[in-house]
């Protein structure tokens, strides 16, 4: 497999060895023991799995008290995946990146703890996989705005299909507050 560092460093695109023939295609999806040799030790508590029409914007997402890495593909489909670095300290502070991953290049995106992460659909349906370092606590989930224009995303789409949680996403600025490191 191969592992490129993106513009933010710990986000990495992950592109696996696929093996096919008239047959179809074998893919290792995951091996601790490989993802570790690349520097990726994080243990995986938790997987889940999301279908979504063409245009539906998920995210940006983080937990403030039990932050998660993450390690995301799309296995049907194609979505815009990105990483917002929300760490206070660090200066890529409200920098983000992006990466196009599907079912046909089998790309992947390691997301390390300390930062947000959204998606936007881009073909007709996607399902996304992803696997998460601590577990889902909705009392520590916060969504950032996938509109900040402090962030100033550039997303494929120009009209998405948000949750109701979504829609109502506070500015990075205003999630900063509630991040740890941070005496409120």
């Amino acid at each position: 497999m191969r592992v490129t560092e993106t513009e933010l460093p710990g986000v990495l695109l992950i592109e696996p060895v696929i093996h096919g023939d008239d047959r179809g295609f074998f893919v290792e999806t995951y091996n601790e023991k490989r993802y570790r040799e690349h520097g990726i030790d994080a243990i995986f508590l938790q997987d889940n799995h999301s279908l979504s029409r063409h245009g539906t914007l998920r995210g940006l997402h983080t937990q403030t008290r039990t932050p998660q890495a993450k390690l995301v593909r799309a296995s049907r489909g194609e979505i815009f995946d990105v990483a917002v670095d929300i760490r206070l300290e660090s200066p890529y502070f409200g920098r983000w990146t992006g990466l196009f991953l599907s079912a046909e290049n089998f790309r992947q995106c390691y997301i390390p703890a300390g930062f947000a992460h959204g998606f936007c659909v881009v073909s007709e349906i996607a399902e996304v996989q992803y696997k998460c370092t601590e577990y889902y606590n909705s009392e520590a989930e916060v969504s950032i705005a996938w509109d900040d224009s402090n962030i100033s995303i550039d997303w494929p789409v120009g009209e998405p299909l948000l949750s109701a949680k979504d829609a109502r996403a506070l500015t990075l600025q205003e999630v900063a507050i509630s991040l740890p490191g941070v005496d409120t």
